[in-house]
């Protein structure tokens, strides 16, 4: 233990470290150079090691695309997706017929649930400009009594995110931009139905924080049971608890305590994940969540029999039409958009 507000204090680096109720979160930011034809970096791709090009080279990765950045189809089982895109786009199609392209402050909340395959492109749809991309992906688990339940993809619109801003004595602004939970008096819209967040008692808050410069922001304390993780991931140093801390680190605190967070040198962004443990054992091989090593072999098997649907679209790096804009196309047919949402 560090001291009395502080539990610990580890580096970031592409995998980001999470506890419970979180299996796993990142930061992805590349600066993609122009879109050709395909919506791909109007680029070369040579030396890269395309399938698996993690190391950001030029300022991008390919990640698992090698014509189109992102994810191709891909299956998941007991857990759910949390995606929020800060910068740029982000399409998605998945084997039970949903679609949607986002991006530009939306997010993304998938619960896979009983399975699915679904993928996460990257389309460069600016042919004259740098396409920027900055997302957070935030998995977090569902209990054993949920593991199974139906497969879920629901938009949680820019417009509907509430954003909470404040000064201090000096008058230094802080925003804070509350993507699940609650901060003050202003909620979330609710997450996906299935989701260990959709209940209140569990206290799932998931906010982004900009501190201006020279600024001061209180963290209000919560209940003792909860785990809470601070990521620090851009902004020069922060002064807390009596430590100077730089930018690039996760910092675990004690979740019952007030914590003054001091930006000094630079504004602090930094990305809060909150809320009460999952009891119960976790099994995890790759995309699959589940409780058991036997529950992991079953669901291994089942996507190979079943392929959690199939596969209904024409590549499995499928991405929309360049010129579609934000949109969300749900399993019975139904398409919505920012301005048709009726998410409260």
């Amino acid at each position: 233990m560090y001291n009395k507000l502080i539990q610990d204090i580890k580096p970031l680096g592409f995998m980001w470290p999470a506890g419970n109720p979180f299996i796993f979160c990142v930061h992805h930011l590349d600066h993609y150079p122009a879109g050709n034809d395909v919506m791909g970096p109007d680029a070369s791709l040579d030396g890269r090691f395309l399938g698996q090009d993690f190391t950001l080279k030029d300022g991008w990765r390919m990640y698992h695309g090698d014509r189109v950045p992102g994810f191709p189809a891909h299956p998941h089982r007991g857990f759910e997706t949390v995606t929020i895109v800060l910068d740029g786009f982000v399409d998605h199609s998945d084997s039970h017929g949903a679609a949607g392209r986002y991006g530009n402050g939306d997010v993304q909340w998938m619960t896979a649930g009983s399975g699915l395959q679904h993928c996460e492109m990257f389309p460069l749809r600016n042919r004259d400009r740098e396409n920027r991309l900055e997302l957070f992906q935030i998995w977090l688990n569902l209990p054993a009594r949920d593991k199974f339940a139906r497969p879920h993809f629901k938009m949680l619109w820019a417009e509907t995110i509430p954003l909470v801003q404040s000064s201090d004595e000096n008058n230094r602004q802080t925003t804070v931009r509350v993507f699940a939970g609650r901060y003050g008096n202003q909620e979330a819209p609710a997450p996906a139905p299935d989701s260990w967040a959709a209940k209140s008692e569990n206290r799932v808050n998931i906010w982004t924080i900009r501190i201006e410069k020279d600024g001061t922001w209180k963290l209000p304390g919560d209940l003792p049971e909860l785990h809470r993780m601070l990521y620090f991931y851009r902004g020069g140093n922060i002064r807390t608890a009596g430590m100077e801390i730089p930018e690039g680190r996760a910092i675990e605190l004690l979740p019952d305590q007030d914590l003054i967070i001091e930006a000094t040198g630079r504004d602090a962004e930094l990305l809060l994940l909150q809320g009460m443990p999952i009891n119960e054992t976790v099994a995890q091989h790759g995309p699959f969540v589940m409780n058991t090593t036997r529950e992991i072999h079953q669901a291994i098997s089942d996507f190979r029999s079943t392929g959690f649907g199939g596969w209904p679209w024409p590549r499995q790096d499928h991405v929309h039409d360049r010129e579609k804009g934000r949109f969300a196309l749900y399993p019975d047919g139904r398409e919505e958009t920012p301005a048709t949402s009726k998410t409260p």
